[in-house]
């Protein structure tokens, strides 16, 4: 965009010799800044069109040559601007002008780094590192993006706009691979680290204000009473697929993760008001304190590979080694479902729990969930089954 410079003169306001100001009027991007030269002239000799004095006289030609320098200098104000800031207005050519320095500006990734060695220290205090991490991944999204986006290494946090998510959304599915589920995690997680930025007044406008994520509608995978009847009967000659075996049905019916499974010890085992005994631990994921009583299944479990010498429950292996083995064992046995630490919780609180009639209230507090609307959200449908098998059962009676 062009930056236009006028001058003018005000011919309502004449001194005492009979002369008046020349003025200067900027503007740039329709945004006006006027002021005034300190400049006087006699309205006689002034020549609009050629906004220069028109006079052979000494003083006429100091005029002229005060003029072409302050249109010199804000020309020269302008081209800074357009150097060094991507973003700016007429009154940022007007401050240059006078002489004032610009603060400077943030920008993104310049300001995530920032963000990321804070969070980084709040590692094991407020955070987990695998918080961290997924953070770390984020910033990369955001680099990798602005690089094929704009070809830079960075830009300005206030160049972000509601079309800026949109093409990150658009990159990260169609560049990135990225199924709908994951994009909104990575924005929901960009949407904080913006909403630093506001609060410390680095930004003065929030461009996820109108934007939302498209809705993923969440298909709830769990084991029926069938199928998980029959991973319970089914003996492996391996001992490391048996171990998997026993610690996938151990999830199923106590709704760990199997992180939270791999830090079991015998401290979390408590005897409960009711004489029974239960798990107490702190959930990892949520880092909410937790209590499940211990289901006779698990127990069982418990008993079979507790040590008296060694503090964790169950031997330890991998993540990655662990579903890798789950797979094996969805293959031999021939469930389609995949088997992993998010299908044995959710049959926990499907099979296990809500279709044994107890209350979703319950079964988000097992659950560790932050609150009943995510288990709502998550088993809205296993409820409405349950409703609907338990209406046909009575439409069989009254039949």
């Amino acid at each position: 965009m062009k930056l236009n410079i006028l001058l003018f003169i005000y011919k309502s306001k004449l001194n005492k010799k009979g002369e008046c100001p020349i003025k200067c009027r900027l503007t740039y991007l329709k945004e006006r800044k006027q002021f005034s030269t300190g400049l006087f002239v006699n309205p006689k000799c002034w020549n609009s069109k050629k906004q220069k004095v028109l006079d052979d006289t000494e003083q006429s030609d100091y005029l002229n040559k005060q003029l072409s320098l302050i249109i010199s200098k804000i020309n020269q104000a302008f081209l800074l601007l357009q150097i060094q800031q991507e973003n700016f207005d007429v009154i940022d050519v007007y401050n240059i002008y006078l002489g004032k320095h610009l603060p400077k500006e943030t920008k993104v990734i310049e300001y995530f780094d920032i963000f990321l060695k804070k969070m980084e220290r709040l590692v094991g205090i407020e955070i987990k590192l695998a918080t961290l991490n997924k953070y770390e991944k984020v910033n990369d999204h955001v680099e990798d993006f602005i690089l094929w986006k704009y070809h830079k290494k960075d830009i300005l946090l206030t160049s972000i706009k509601p079309m800026f998510l949109d093409d990150l959304s658009y990159y990260l599915k169609v560049e990135k691979h990225h199924q709908q589920v994951t994009v909104n995690k990575i924005l929901q997680r960009f949407k904080r680290v913006v909403k630093e930025a506001l609060s410390e007044q680095i930004i003065d406008y929030n461009p996820f204000l109108l934007h939302k994520p498209k809705k993923v509608l969440k298909k709830v995978i769990f084991l029926s009473q069938e199928e998980l009847d029959l991973l319970k009967g089914y003996k492996f000659n391996q001992p490391r697929l048996q171990l998997v075996k026993d610690l996938f049905i151990f999830s199923c019916y106590t709704g760990l993760a199997y992180g939270e499974i791999k830090v079991l010890s015998k401290k979390h085992i408590v005897k409960g008001f009711d004489g029974q005994l239960w798990i107490e631990m702190i959930r990892e994921k949520t880092q909410k304190e937790v209590s499940i009583p211990i289901l006779s299944i698990a127990l069982e479990l418990i008993d079979k590979y507790r040590e008296d010498d060694v503090e964790e429950v169950f031997p330890v292996m991998s993540n990655q080694r662990y579903n890798s083995y789950l797979k094996e064992i969805g293959a031999i046995l021939g469930v389609e479902k995949k088997l992993t630490t998010h299908t044995a919780r959710k049959t926990f609180a499907s099979t296990v729990l809500l279709y044994n009639d107890v209350p979703i209230e319950i079964v988000s507090k097992l659950l560790g969930h932050s609150s009943i609307a995510i288990t709502e959200a998550s088993y809205g449908k296993v409820i409405k089954k349950k409703v609907s098998d338990e209406v046909l059962r009575l439409n069989g009676r009254m039949d």
